[in-house]
């Protein structure tokens, strides 16, 4: 068998580093940054704590890219709105098809938001990921054309933007995994904050 070339490794080096951060997701939107430790994200991606420090200095720097990556994430999934096909509603009724990946997103965000021992890079990020510069602003072209449509309630756009937002957070960031009991809401119910029928 041949060594691998430079290239190979490379590739190797990706998948490994994509590990960890998949890995780090997990528990650091579960636990937030106190709770979480290497030893636990290492575990996780099923690799050495001696390994992880190969791709990451420390856990405030895996927090960091993380962090960015959410909110990336998140701007592009609601710019991505756009592109869906159909009317407004129906945009947002794909749109907010709750997934559990999404999900771990939200509770990281949240995580940095409203946890001690936050990278202060981070709280700088996610000071400047605010409901009004980028969910409202974004969104606000799609509230507006769904009332023109008559599809959505009558009223101030950014206001609807904002308490639909707020509501799909607020789902988002509840463990419903860890509670079979609890049933998330149908997609159609949530979307009578917005349409404002029965």
């Amino acid at each position: 068998m041949s060594p691998l070339n430079e290239e190979q490794l490379q590739v190797i080096r990706d998948e490994r580093k994509e590990q960890i951060i998949e890995a780090a997701l997990k528990i650091f939107a579960r636990r937030g940054i106190i709770g979480a430790k290497l030893s636990m994200i290492a575990t996780e991606a099923g690799i050495s704590q001696g390994l992880l420090y190969h791709y990451f200095k420390s856990k405030d720097e895996l927090f960091i890219l993380l962090i960015q990556q959410a909110i990336q994430e998140s701007i592009d999934s609601m710019k991505s709105v756009y592109q869906l096909p159909g009317s407004p509603i129906e945009k947002l009724r794909a749109f907010t098809q709750l997934d559990s990946e999404g999900q771990l997103y939200f509770m990281l965000i949240h995580q940095a938001r409203t946890s001690d021992g936050v990278p202060e890079k981070a709280k700088q990020l996610i000071e400047q990921y605010s409901m009004e510069s980028y969910v409202v602003d974004i969104l606000e072209p799609l509230f507006i054309e769904g009332q023109k449509a008559g599809e959505f309630a009558p009223g101030d756009p950014r206001q609807l933007v904002s308490t639909y937002f707020t509501v799909v957070s607020a789902l988002m960031t509840l463990n419903i995994h860890e509670d079979e009991a609890y049933q998330m809401p149908e997609v159609d119910l949530l979307l009578r904050i917005v349409t404002g029928r029965p």
